[in-house]
């Protein structure tokens, strides 16, 4: 057996027995077991929402007015801008404040954790509020400012972690080669460190696109504003569960879309060959000097 395949095979042992006949046949079981729950959950809804008529044509036929795809196109839109602006200056946000807790000046680094651990507790509906209410801000920036303190301070414990979890060899390694902080930071400690950190950024970002759903409550247009609008102006019998029928799909998607970036992102990273570790093939005969120097 080469030393890879033995490597293989240590890989895929040493985290967990190979189940065996009975093991697979309860696995089995279970998986049956629970797929018909799943099953019989989503008849009981389906029989529920025919059972209340909600896919009559008089509830369904309003989607069609061209005033209300404008609503609901508009309120998709301001969404997506609200969530682009809070993203970007999360990130910015969390990129200072992550620098500022891994300075070695004592003031900065106390000053940006108190920032972010302020910041980090407070809910993030109480700062919307706050800026909206108290600074008279107008409802998009107050929605994007609270989102962004609240976002970029989470993902700068994000980014802190993530530079301390690379081995710290590699930045005395680049500090004896003569760089300075901000290079072996940017250059060497950052993009080893963004494969790690990807996963819970993109999930952080997944919070922030559904948080955003919080600007209805200051009569920002977003997309769940748009839906309640039409759900108290139209007149037929419970009106919410078709416009819920309608919004919820997309939020959904718009979140799996996000998850499909970061795993595509994560593919692309471990095929790029600056970060692809170089495989080295096993030792043949003949390969080392016979006198054994």
């Amino acid at each position: 057996m080469t030393a890879h395949a033995l490597h293989g095979d240590l890989e895929s042992t040493a985290l967990y027995d190979i189940p065996g006949p009975r093991a697979q046949r309860r696995h089995f079981l279970y998986g049956m077991a629970s797929t018909a729950v799943i099953l019989a959950l989503f008849g009981w809804i389906l029989y529920l929402l025919f059972d209340t008529d909600q896919f009559t044509a008089a509830k369904w036929t309003p989607f069609e007015y061209e005033g209300i795809q404008r609503l609901l196109l508009k309120g998709l839109w301001n969404t997506l801008k609200a969530f682009a602006y809070a993203s970007v200056l999360s990130l910015v946000l969390g990129a200072v404040l992550a620098t500022g807790r891994l300075s070695l000046h004592r003031p900065v680094r106390w000053a940006a954790t108190l920032c972010v651990e302020f910041f980090r507790a407070m809910p993030v509906l109480v700062m919307i509020f706050f800026i909206f209410v108290a600074l008279k801000v107008q409802p998009l920036p107050a929605l994007v400012a609270g989102l962004t303190l609240y976002n970029g301070s989470v993902l700068a414990e994000v980014f802190r972690t993530g530079i301390n979890a690379v081995e710290r060899g590699q930045g005395e390694a680049a500090y004896a080669l003569g760089m300075r902080k901000t290079q072996v930071m940017t250059f060497v400690l950052a993009p080893q460190a963004v494969r790690a950190m990807l996963p819970t950024i993109i999930s952080q970002l997944v919070v922030a696109l559904k948080d955003t759903s919080l600007g209805y409550l200051i009569t920002y247009e977003e997309f769940l504003h748009a839906g309640k609008l039409i759900a108290s102006n139209l007149d037929y019998d419970l009106p919410f569960i078709p416009v819920v029928m309608i919004i919820s799909p997309i939020y959904i998607g718009m979140c799996m879309l996000l998850s499909w970036f970061a795993t595509w992102m994560a593919r692309r990273q471990r095929r790029n060959p600056r970060t692809e570790a170089a495989q080295v093939g096993p030792a043949e005969a003949g390969m080392l000097p016979q006198d054994g120097r």
